[in-house]
């Protein structure tokens, strides 16, 4: 990390001649400028940077689309601030002469963007700290490495591609070591830029692994979380390989996004864990309580894409049930840890999951089960896949569907959130229903 001090004096030894100032957007990419360092000192840093408000208003193409009240062709696509949070500064080892620094935003009189996802998750953690209270976060990413790059995936149509291992590498040694230059690279690259890194390892479907580091304040956590996705993509089309974060990207097992959250109060006691069943005190079940109970409702942001909804088979270490167990990896909430560890762990998102819309909707799950003194249902100890009882959303259009006749997002998220998110799972059914897709090809070109 780095102070604005270490920053002037870095740009004025030419060490830093770049300042990338960044916000992550609705699908969870890092959106923003390059700015010369000596522009960002002299001008940014005091009178902010202007950005299109169309970038929280386009489809993943950045295509743009009706629908949004925000931002629109009626209303002239005007600009919003870009705000930089100089706590957030830091190096970026993997590009020369380069720090970044997030932004918040706000409106051109200074009032916040609601719908902007790092807005959303600081208005939650403000909820908890009205109560005494702080949540700590740690997000594990899984990816899968090609031998491709992104330039030769895309002109193969994204088929084909080269795994970067050829066998299921779960905990494998000798199968992370076949890639451990471009995991090593990733991995101290992260560190430079101010992360604590705990460790790296194999996972199961072919080419696929999985960094992990070091919980932290649940802002933090998702600043963090933000910058990696990108960086790691960035390194690695340095190497001329490609990763993706893609929840679904074949029939094998999806990249899952596992979401770690506990809360402590304000002088950092332990306030999830007690004398109860598991370890849990009466807060921490009423919390767990409220995770179940707005799990089906907010689903739409821990599944935020058409693709995310096909990780949900079960036997495959992604959840079906609407469950809880102590060290059940078969349940959407596993109880883990004890004592000043104690936290729960959501299974429900995949690697394309937005981290700061996926960790407010858990705090507000949350704290609505401890405002509410929601009792917690009985612990699953067996398969929780044989449970069809309470399922999570099978597709976007059910996930959708809860989100609009959610109380639960009306209350926490306000109405202008509800809607601008609702409008963004509209304009992804849309352009899927629309498409035709390989799948269709196949069956019916010549046989129907």
């Amino acid at each position: 990390m780095l102070t604005l001090e270490q920053l002037r004096v870095a740009v004025g030894d030419g060490a830093i001649d770049t300042v990338v100032l960044a916000f992550t957007d609705m699908q969870g990419r890092l959106q923003g400028k390059r700015l010369s360092a000596e522009f960002f000192l002299e001008e940014v840093l005091s009178s902010y940077s202007e950005g299109c408000n169309y970038l929280l208003a386009v489809d993943v193409e950045m295509n743009t689309v009706d629908g949004y009240t925000m931002s629109s062709w009626d209303r002239g696509y005007g600009d919003f601030v870009l705000v930089p949070d100089m706590e957030t500064l830091r190096w970026v080892p993997w590009s020369a002469g380069t720090a970044l620094v997030i932004a918040d935003l706000t409106w051109l009189d200074g009032t916040s963007v609601v719908a902007s996802p790092r807005q959303i998750l600081k208005a939650q953690t403000a909820r908890l700290a009205e109560r005494g209270l702080v949540a700590l976060a740690g997000t594990e990413l899984e990816f899968i490495v090609y031998r491709d790059s992104y330039e030769q995936a895309a002109l193969k149509g994204y088929q084909d591609l080269t795994p970067a291992n050829q066998y299921n590498v779960d905990y494998s040694i000798l199968g992370t070591s076949r890639i451990e230059p471009l995991l090593r690279r990733i991995r101290n690259s992260m560190a430079g830029a101010g992360m604590y890194v705990e460790s790296a390892k194999g996972e199961c479907n072919l080419g696929q692994h999985e960094i992990a580091f070091r919980f932290a304040e649940a802002v933090s956590t998702c600043d963090n979380h933000s910058i990696y996705k990108t960086g790691s993509k960035e390194i690695a089309a340095q190497d001329d390989m490609s990763i993706t974060f893609m929840a679904k990207p074949n029939l094998r097992e999806g990249n899952s996004c596992h979401i770690h959250l506990s809360l402590r109060a304000a002088d950092g006691a332990t306030v999830l864990a007690g004398d109860g069943s598991y370890g849990l005190s009466d807060m921490g079940s009423h919390f767990l309580a409220g995770l179940l109970a707005g799990m089906r409702q907010l689903t739409l942001w821990y599944a935020p894409n058409i693709n995310s909804y096909k990780r949900y088979v079960p036997g495959s270490f992604a959840p079906t049930s609407v469950r809880w167990g102590p060290d059940n990896r078969t349940c959407a909430l596993r109880l883990v840890g004890h004592g000043p560890s104690l936290r729960v762990e959501n299974r429900t998102p995949g690697g394309d999951v937005n981290p700061y819309l996926a960790v407010a909707a858990m705090i507000a799950s949350g704290l609505n089960g401890i405002d509410n003194a929601l009792p917690l249902e009985p612990a699953v100890t067996g398969n929780a896949y044989d449970d069809a009882s309470v399922r999570v959303p099978a597709t976007m259009r059910d996930a959708l569907e809860q989100w609009v006749e959610s109380p639960l997002a009306l209350e926490a998220f306000g109405a202008e959130v509800v809607a601008h998110y609702a409008n963004y799972a509209r304009v992804e059914l849309a352009a899927y229903d629309a498409a035709v897709t390989d799948w269709e090809l196949r069956r019916c070109f010549e046989r129907l």
